[in-house]
């Protein structure tokens, strides 16, 4: 069992800017229209958990980009729009009890996404792996991937690769 971070910040550490844009991402070069992995990323998931900006996000492009179960952790949304009824559930409470329900539901690995899901998950002590892709931009501020914590949490280096000339995507393992 496995949760798993997944994600592109700025050389700064920001996932977005101030107002959750993300535009810069779509400004990153990409000559031969790769998808740099994420879909083999997403065969290998039982699911996904993303926070209620994250999925207002998603259900904004033009396609829904996921295979498997997305679980919108919010305290807000009480349903999912008709048109991803069948592509997204509502999960509400406490972090750890959400996930051990998915576990007795087969689902083992689990990515999660969002700012503050992410940050709520390493709160917990909750992830297991982090694959952390740099852009090469300094936005100066905005969404930082992470937040002040009251722990240390260790990770061992794993896996490095440049992509498309100008991305570091980097992977890590929870240390024991």
């Amino acid at each position: 069992m496995a949760n798993i971070i997944y994600i592109a910040t700025s050389l700064d550490g920001f996932i977005a800017r101030k107002d959750g844009n993300i535009d810069w991402l779509m400004e990153i070069p990409n000559p031969n229209n790769s998808d740099y992995g994420f879909s083999s990323f997403i065969d290998g998931l039982d699911g996904i958990i993303m926070g209620r900006n994250t999925f207002e996000a998603v259900v904004g492009f033009n396609q829904w980009p996921y295979t498997k179960p997305v679980f919108v952790l919010s305290n807000k949304l009480n349903k999912v729009p008709d048109a991803y009824r069948e592509k997204a559930k509502i999960v509400k409470g406490d972090i750890g009890g959400i996930v051990e329900s998915l576990r007795k539901d087969g689902i083992e690995r689990i990515y999660v996404d969002g700012g503050k899901t992410i940050q709520s998950f390493l709160q917990r002590d909750l992830i297991n792996e982090m694959i952390i892709t740099r852009v090469p931009i300094l936005l100066g501020s905005g969404i930082p991937l992470f937040a002040e914590m009251n722990f240390e949490t260790k990770f061992k280096l794993v896996d490095t690769e440049i992509l498309n000339d100008s991305l570091v995507r980097s992977t890590y393992l929870r240390s024991p």
